[in-house]
């Protein structure tokens, strides 16, 4: 009965829809500081932690070292193997997540008040003193080959493929951070112990927590949950060197829809233009059915089910993203229209009315993402690692507000760069060739 506990309250653990939740900073006596929303309305806590660098900071060598470890976590920890850590973990209702991006390692908590200590302690045992067991290893290795062997026969893993080798080169960008069939083939587990020590150390930890839980709780438990990791991991990457020759490179596969990713350069959150660019995408492409692309390609042409784009800020490069799929006799229609569009907006900018109902709905959705204690402790920890101030929640909507018709055309004539808009197609497409295979 005690594990359907924390469903239940997962789905009612949620503060009032908005976005000006208060939060506090917590810093740990051994220095370790976290972003606190106290709720003690209910008897439970979403913890949130992020360790910058993710998979980015391993061995080209060994690609595909961090994401086998993260999985690895939860497969067993001091005393307890994998069978015995998961039957622990239900008994006490908690609920654990381990999970890697180029950029981070992410680890999600939720546990009950009266639980807290234990799942705590649990929770510690897993990100300092992780078993990686041979036999788990194995179980874990051959679940991420099968997924690297299917992926070499989905369109849109090749695409991405394709597309990060293209725009990022010999960075960590791009390729997979899932690594190969042969990398992670060849993984040790001395590989894993020095991919858990480089990227799962202090200086380079973010945290946040909401719930029932008081600043002072929290402040003891940051040390005694964190403070056993090495206190410095590898090194971060160089900003990456982006590549946009423009044009399209096809990647010939038989399937009957062709996939397609596209990108320019793009801007940086803490660029002065960010948030009248950020309006500009949801005009552009990011907008859904309201979005100029998705009107022109799919609502006008019935080129596709569905485009999008989108501003992409990782820590070491920014582009301007968007991807499209269309039938393989349709697609280069598409990319002509997509074109078209990009310098459309360049040349004349938008209307008053297209800002207008923009910014309604921009400010409008920001206080729904709000809807509940896990996604809160995410919002949060995510504001602390792109360098946003405490207040950044209560004001997101006034920047949105403040940027003007002069500003959102400046940067569609300065930003937008249609000869740099670099495609990559996944397909047999019609009427544009094979550039490459």
């Amino acid at each position: 009965m005690l594990r359907l506990i924390l469903p239940f309250l997962l789905a009612f653990a949620a503060l009032p829809l908005r976005a000006d939740v208060a939060i506090k900073e917590v810093v740990s006596p051994g220095g370790i500081t976290a972003w606190l929303v106290e709720d003690h309305t209910i008897p439970f806590t979403a913890l949130e932690i992020r360790f910058r660098g993710g998979a980015s900071v391993e061995p080209a060598e060994k690609r595909g070292a961090t994401n086998l470890m993260a999985a690895l976590l939860e497969e067993g920890a001091g005393d307890l193997d994998a069978r015995a850590f998961a039957r622990t973990r239900d008994g006490l209702a908690a609920s654990f997540r381990y999970s890697v991006s180029d950029d981070a390692v992410s680890v999600s908590a939720q546990f009950l008040t009266e639980n807290r200590d234990a799942a705590v302690e649990l929770l510690r045992a897993s990100l300092v003193a992780p078993r990686f067991d041979q036999d788990a290893i194995e179980r874990v290795r051959a679940q991420v080959i099968s997924g690297l062997r299917s992926d070499e026969k989905d369109p849109r893993s090749l695409a991405t493929q394709r597309f990060d080798a293209t725009v990022y080169g010999a960075h960590p960008y791009g390729s997979s951070l899932d690594g190969t069939i042969e990398t992670v083939s060849a993984l040790t587990r001395e590989d894993l112990v020095a991919a858990h020590k480089d990227s799962m150390a202090r200086d380079r930890i973010y945290v946040s927590a909401v719930g029932d839980i008081t600043a002072e709780d929290l402040a003891a438990l940051l040390d005694s949950l964190l403070g056993e990791l090495p206190e410095t991991g590898a090194a971060m990457p160089v900003a990456a060197e982006l590549n946009f020759p423009g044009g399209v490179d096809v990647v010939e596969f038989p399937t009957p829809q062709s996939v397609v990713q596209f990108a320019q350069a793009g801007v940086a959150q803490q660029d002065p233009d960010f948030f009248a660019a950020f309006v500009l995408d949801h005009i552009l492409g990011g907008g859904g059915f309201e979005s100029r692309l998705m009107t022109e390609v799919r609502e006008k042409r019935g080129l596709t089910y569905g485009i999008y784009t989108y501003l992409a800020d990782r820590d070491h490069a920014q582009i301007w993203g968007g991807s499209v799929a269309s039938a393989n006799d349709r697609v280069a229609e598409a990319l002509e229209v997509i074109r078209a569009e990009w310098a459309k907006m360049r040349g004349e900018g938008v209307t008053q009315q297209e800002l207008d109902a923009a910014k309604t709905y921009l400010t409008g959705a920001y206080p729904l993402r709000f809807d509940g204690n896990g996604t809160i402790a995410n919002i949060i920890v995510g504001m602390q690692m792109n360098g946003f101030p405490i207040d950044y929640a209560a004001t997101r909507n006034d920047k949105v507000n403040a940027v003007k018709l002069e500003d959102i055309n400046r940067v569609a004539a300065t930003r937008l760069d249609p000869e740099a808009l670099t495609f990559v197609v996944v397909g047999q497409p019609e009427g544009l060739g094979a550039t490459s295979n």
